[in-house]
Order: structure tokens, then C-alpha cells, then sequence
């Protein structure tokens, strides 16, 4: 078994409204920086315990230190511009414009400083158990950081970014792996986009092809996941399609992207989005190399609406006909908050959300 336990979740837990407005205090002028460290800090153990009391693992800080889930390789990195793209999330039939977690490209991008420390240093020093850090990935890039106007000065077509990035990556991977990190989970919510039938026609408008674009995307990412992994770190990856405010970005199956995928990026195990019809069937699961773990996200994270612990049941043991029931895993099919005001639930429904997944792992395997 290559997951870490059979309850575990993406990372991103709900901000505390303490920590919310120590933030909004510290942008005014009216907290200082080690005022806010002091509250930031507070928060992360109250996440911690929150992790602890469910059962559910490995540990993470809830991403108490992000503004989003890319925003601390943003802030750390140069020639990221202020201006924002425009992004089109899904919600049910409705479309949100809203582009603000995210910045463009506007400049080389090149590595400036470590932007995971801080992060892996608290927890080192206060995870009751193992714990994990999360990194971006190209994909996320490719597809939503990059204008014609704003990146192509520097980057004149999305592939240009490919290598630049994997190297930004690869530089704060290594160095994850000099802390002791062992545990690494890498998000790519964008591998869905060559799946999805609007990413497609974009891409092929600017006269790209898709697939070389994914090719390269992959081995970029493998670049990352064989530096980790050659240094003893245990790696994940998630894909999902987009989670901002209970809404989505992508739209697509897993069945166009998963022989190129899941074949060649050699990671310990996947986290994948399972929780709607969306996501399609488990086939092709078939495509994940045998002894590599897959945790299944079959709990929204969406909504605070409980899902049946019996129907969950069934839909691993779907699963199991495909990838045997000792590589299987649960979760929640994101993380509850990837940018800072969080999916519409509230702190209970997160916590019984979290609750629900440690029962599903007892009912299936007898253990989390």
C-alpha cells in the first residue's frame, strides 16, 4: 500500500474567522508581523487538532499560511505581475467571472527564495504525526497564468513556460527534501483541462497542440516527482477540476488524459476528484501502474450536505474491481478552502466531513 493512511484529505482546511481578520488587521497597518505570526500559528494547531480528533492524515497546516493554493510560490518567485487573468468558474449552469487568487506571468520567471519553509519548519515542530506539504505544478500555469498581452513579451506561447517553471519547482523540492520532509503532494487541477472541450479549443486557436503541450507538461512534472522520490520522499498527486467558493473551472474525464497521465508521472499515489458524475467512471483507473496507491474523492467538499456512508462503501468496492482494494484510499475530493474565504460549509460540516471519511475507512478496511 502506497497511501499514507485510508482517511486522508487534500490539505486546505477553513480559515478560522480569528485569522481571517488578523489578516485583514495586518493589511491595514493595524497588526504588526509578529502579532499575525502569533495568530497564524494558534491557527495551525487548532487545525491540527481538528486533524487529530478525526483520525484523518497525514497532517498539514491547512494552507493557514496561503492566500491560495499557489500563492506562496507566487510570492516567492519573480515575474509574477499584479494583474489577474480572467477565468470562467462553473457553477451548476451558472458562470462566475472571478480571477483574484491567480496572477499572470509578466516577466522571467526565476527562482528568488524558498517559499515552503516556514510551512515545513511548524510543521516539523508541532504535527502529533507525519505530515505533508504541498506544491503546484505546471499545468496550473500553463493554462491559467499566461496572456498573450501580459507573458508573451517574455514566454511568447504557454509551452515556453514548461521548462522555467519545472526548474522553479525542482529548486524547492530539493530543498523540502534537505529539511526531512517525507511527504510531498504535488496539485494539478489543470491536467483535467486537456480533457475539457473549451481548454481544447483555446489551445488550438493559439496554434498549439494539445497533446505535445501535455506531453511536455508530464515530463516536466516527472522531472519534479523523480527528485523527490530519489531522495526518499513519498509523493501524491491531485487532480481535480478547479475548487474555488463551491464552484469549478474544468470539466472533463479522466479517460482522454489518464495512459499519459497516470503512465508518466511516476508518483507513490493519486488523489483524484470523485465525488460527481463529472468525474466520470473509475475505468480508467485501469492506467495506474500497479502497486501505485489512488485515493478516491468521493466526499464534496462543496457543499456541507452529508453523503451516505453506505453508498460510499459501495463505490470503493466499484473501485476495487479495477485497482485492488489494498492500493484504495478516501478523501475528500479537494480541500475545503484552496484560497483564503473557503467553499460555502461551515466549521462543523467541515469537521463532520472529515469525520465521515475516518468512518468510511473503518466500514471498508477496520482502520484509518
Amino acid at each position: 500500500m502506497t497511501t499514507f493512511a485510508r482517511a486522508t484529505h487534500v490539505g486546505s482546511l477553513l480559515r478560522p474567522p480569528r485569522l481571517l481578520q488578523a489578516r485583514a488587521e495586518h493589511a491595514a497597518g493595524r497588526l504588526t508581523e509578529p502579532e499575525l505570526r502569533v495568530i497564524e500559528q494558534e491557527s495551525i494547531l487548532e487545525a491540527l487538532a481538528v486533524q487529530r480528533d478525526s483520525g484523518i492524515g497525514p497532517y498539514t497546516d491547512g494552507e493557514y499560511l496561503r492566500t491560495d493554493f499557489m500563492s506562496r510560490l507566487t510570492e516567492h518567485v519573480d515575474g509574477f505581475a499584479e494583474q489577474a487573468p480572467s477565468l470562467e468558474w462553473q457553477s451548476g449552469d451558472q458562470a462566475e467571472e472571478d480571477s483574484s487568487i491567480l496572477r499572470l506571468i509578466g516577466g522571467k520567471l526565476t527562482y528568488r527564495e524558498r517559499f515552503t519553509d516556514r510551512e515545513a519548519a511548524l510543521l516539523a515542530t508541532h504535527a502529533p504525526g507525519p505530515y505533508k506539504i504541498s506544491l503546484p505544478e505546471v499545468t496550473n500555469f500553463v493554462v491559467a497564468n499566461w496572456d498573450a498581452q501580459v507573458s508573451g513579451p517574455h514566454y511568447p506561447t504557454r509551452g515556453d513556460i514548461v521548462e522555467d517553471l519545472s526548474a522553479v519547482l525542482q529548486q524547492e523540492a530539493a530543498a523540502l527534501a534537505a529539511d526531512g520532509v517525507q511527504h510531498v503532494q504535488i496539485d494539478a487541477p489543470c491536467f483535467i483541462a486537456f480533457a475539457n472541450p473549451r481548454i481544447l479549443a483555446l489551445l488550438e486557436s493559439e496554434g498549439i497542440d494539445p497533446r505535445e503541450l501535455l506531453r511536455r507538461c508530464i515530463e516536466a512534472d516527472a522531472a519534479v516527482v523523480r527528485l523527490l522520490t530519489e531522495r526518499g520522499v513519498r509523493v501524491g498527486m491531485h487532480i481535480c477540476r478547479g475548487n474555488y467558493r463551491g464552484q469549478w473551472f474544468n470539466e472533463g474525464f479522466y479517460d482522454d488524459i489518464a495512459a499519459d497521465v497516470f503512465g508518466g508521472v511516476p508518483v507513490d499515489h493519486w488523489l483524484l476528484e470523485y465525488d460527481t458524475e463529472r468525474a466520470g467512471t473509475f475505468e480508467p483507473l485501469q492506467h495506474v501502474p500497479a502497486g501505485t496507491g489512488v485515493v478516491l474523492g468521493l466526499i464534496t467538499t462543496k457543499t456541507g450536505e452529508l453523503e451516505d456512508p453506505d453508498e460510499l462503501a459501495r463505490r470503493v468496492d466499484e473501485a476495487a474491481r479495477i485497482v485492488p482494494l489494498d492500493s484504495l484510499a478516501v478523501s475528500p475530493q479537494c480541500g475545503f478552502a484552496s484560497e483564503v474565504q473557503g467553499n460555502p460549509l461551515t466549521w462543523d460540516e467541515q469537521r463532520r466531513k472529515l469525520d465521515l471519511t475516518a468512518t468510511v475507512a473503518e466500514r471498508v478496511w477496520g482502520t484509518v
